[in-house]
């Protein structure tokens, strides 16, 4: 006689959930039939995907549109999802407090297991484990499933497939990267790589290089036959995937070139197109002083490849690949040569020497052809192990490098006739106005950053730029709020289309949800901003801002430290003083958030929202005087401010815009 699986103890069994491709349970291997419904897969999606318990209202305004009973019809959901989840011993699908979760501890979830791989860096996973990876996570998320009539659920189903796609294109072009040109598995790696991402110039290399290595001329023309017309095709720039191929029909005449996969990464990343400039840079190899006549232990190795690998990440800047700048380094060369030799604006360079328990590291850098210094910074870490070094300066050297660069980029975009701009100096353009935070100055960058998008549509960033003046208009409500709202959603979405590999492109849609007040989806995408590229300090700022509102203070002011660790000068350090404020209010530490707020406001750009967290939190600290003070500077910058203008701007929960208001009455600003 058949066992029933329900039958037997939980613990002897082990639940498969896959999501990515058609959805299917099983347990102990055994396929478990699920409801015909498609909205009992949805809903299983749903809760499996959530960080944790959804209110009933949520799942019902996600997945019906108007029927009479939503909650009878979530109920029914429920109970076919206990009967498919749950056994004897174990109720997995609880409802508490009017709020539904999944326990999924101990399952094998696929779209987790990929999430999970990604989030904590491939790097980590070794050739064999990415493949077994990519072997199981080969679906599109919810495959087949449509529910119509459900606008929410089809915007958070669009999200999702295309955070799963990110995901699967990573770990598919890492293995594409890792997998030994002309090995068994090397063509078959690269043709999965570009038939995910045929307008990747990496990946053309790559399979170019696999076809050379073969000897497969016929097909090798053939294939830049139709990439060349694929890339005209969407207005993009062949030139830097023709020069590697003419570099690796070069290198073929020396086979101990070709054998190795390094030198089609460097052929990939050591050349870029000039109608999308970037400002570029190559981070030369630290030297360990006392290491002898190389200069490196290892130590400085790992710092190098570490500071190029985040800097890649935040895709701000072209970087060479660390191939070609640790050839180069081997010559001795000046820096004037060195900017010829790799074709670089910048170069960084930078010594280390290690004392007693820790290390320190100088790093420097330079204009390229004039060897002028832009910057030099020291940093230290307290430990003398590897991976320690790493993070505690890590973080540190490439936030400093991209921030003095793109300092120095404003700069000399503001110097130029505004008609002699390229796409990359327009961009810069729009971020020296936008950063001074006045409605002129904010349409003055929108329109900087409207040029950059027409000389060059594929510039996501210019395309976030530009979400961000739409965002300002709507949160300092300079025009109609709705329609500005519409118009920050529609160009982030623009930003995200072009590059969904951006961090500022996630940013930017984060910042555009939370003003349509979908915190979730927010915190989603500004999280996904962060995990493209921890070093993206705006992507941890906005976390904070968000967080420090409705939702996990504590995770507020750890985002809010972060965000100014990595830029302690940005110009919108009053926004991440003010957010560690404001989440300090919502744990009821008043006096500190009176600390911050006054932080805040003392920035030189600060607006009057900011100045008005410093003065309610003064109130609130039972310091009257001062915060009537900062009252009346709130009172010259906008006559009309009221608490009413402040608690509408922002998004907090009814106790604490309870909170706000008593303080306001305390100093006339109610």
């Amino acid at each position: 006689m058949e066992t029933d699986v329900h039958d037997v103890p939980d613990s002897m069994q082990e639940l498969e959930l896959r999501l990515l491709g058609p959805v299917q349970v099983s347990r102990g291997g055994v396929p478990l039939p699920l409801p015909a419904s498609r909205k009992v897969r949805a809903l299983l999606a749903y809760l499996a995907v959530a960080r944790g318990p959804v209110s009933r209202e949520k799942l019902c305004d996600l997945l019906w549109d108007g029927p009479s009973d939503p909650r009878g019809e979530l109920r029914w959901c429920l109970s076919r999802l206990r009967v498919v989840l749950d056994t004897n011993d174990r109720r997995r699908v609880s409802a508490v407090d009017d709020r539904i979760s999944v326990d999924l501890d101990g399952c094998d979830v696929d779209a987790l297991r990929l999430l999970e791989a990604v989030r904590g860096g491939l790097d980590r996973l070794d050739l064999q484990e990415l493949v077994a990876i990519a072997s199981r996570c080969d679906g599109d998320f919810l495959e087949g499933i449509v529910i119509h009539n459900s606008p929410a659920f089809e915007h958070w189903l669009g999200g999702r497939r295309s955070e799963f796609r990110s995901c699967q294109l990573e770990i598919v072009a890492e293995i594409g990267r890792r997998t030994p040109v002309g090995s068994a598995e090397g063509l078959p790696a690269a043709r999965r790589w570009i038939d995910l991402a045929g307008l990747d110039t990496g990946a053309n290399i790559r399979f170019l290089s696999e076809l050379l290595h073969r000897r497969m001329l016929d097909e090798c023309n053939r294939h830049l036959a139709t990439a060349a017309r694929l890339f005209a095709d969407e207005g993009l720039d062949f030139a830097p995937v023709r020069a590697a191929w003419e570099q690796l029909r070069r290198a073929a005449a020396q086979p101990a070139v070709v054998a190795a996969s390094e030198p089609v990464r460097e052929a990939a990343q050591a050349i870029h197109p000039a109608a999308s400039r970037r400002a570029s840079i190559a981070v030369m190899p630290f030297r360990e002083l006392g290491a002898g006549p190389q200069g490196r232990h290892g130590l400085g190795s790992a710092v190098t490849h570490d500071v190029i690998s985040r800097l890649a990440r935040l895709r701000s800047l072209f970087v060479i690949a660390r191939g070609s700048v640790f050839a180069v380094a081997e010559e001795g060369l000046g820096l004037p040569e060195i900017g010829r030799r790799l074709g670089v604006d910048y170069v960084a360079t930078g010594f280390m020497e290690q004392h007693g328990h820790g290390v320190c590291v100088i790093v420097e850098v330079a204009e390229a052809p004039t060897a002028r210094i832009i910057w030099t910074g020291e940093f230290e870490a307290r430990s003398a192990e590897r991976l320690a070094i790493l993070d505690e300066i890590g973080d540190g050297i490439v936030s400093s490098i991209a921030a003095e660069i793109e300092n120095e980029e404003r700069n000399r975009a503001i110097l130029k006739p505004p008609d002699s701009l390229d796409a990359w100096e327009a961009y810069h353009r729009g971020l020296w106005h936008m950063y001074r935070f006045t409605p002129e100055e904010n349409t003055r960058a929108a329109e900087f950053f409207r040029l950059s998008t027409r000389l060059d549509p594929t510039f996501s960033r210019a395309h976030a730029g530009l979400s961000f003046t739409h965002w300002q208009r709507a949160f300092q409500r300079w025009n109609d709020r709705e329609a500005e709202t519409r118009n920050a959603l529609e160009t982030a979405g623009q930003s995200l289309l072009v590059d969904d590999q951006n961090p500022a492109a996630h940013w930017s849609m984060g910042r555009a949800l939370w003003l349509c007040g979908d915190h979730d989806e927010a915190v989603r995408e500004l999280e996904q901003s962060v995990r493209l590229s921890p070093n993206f300090a705006l992507g941890h700022y906005a976390l904070a801002f968000v967080h420090s509102q409705s939702g996990d203070p504590a995770a507020a002011i750890a985002s809010s430290d972060h965000s100014r660790l990595l830029s302690p000068c940005d110009p919108l350090l009053f926004g991440m003083l003010g957010s560690r404020a404001l989440a300090l209010v919502s744990l009821g530490a008043f006096e500190e958030a009176a600390q911050w707020g006054v932080k805040a406001a003392a920035r030189p750009n600060a607006h009057v929202h900011i100045v008005a967290i410093a003065a309610l939190c003064l109130a609130l600290a039972g310091r009257i005087e001062d915060a009537r003070n900062y009252a009346s500077r709130i009172r010259l910058q906008s006559s009309g401010y009221r608490i009413d203008n402040f608690l509408d701007t922002f998004r907090f929960a009814p106790d604490i815009s309870a909170r706000y208001r008593k303080a306001a009455a305390l100093i006339g600003m109610s």
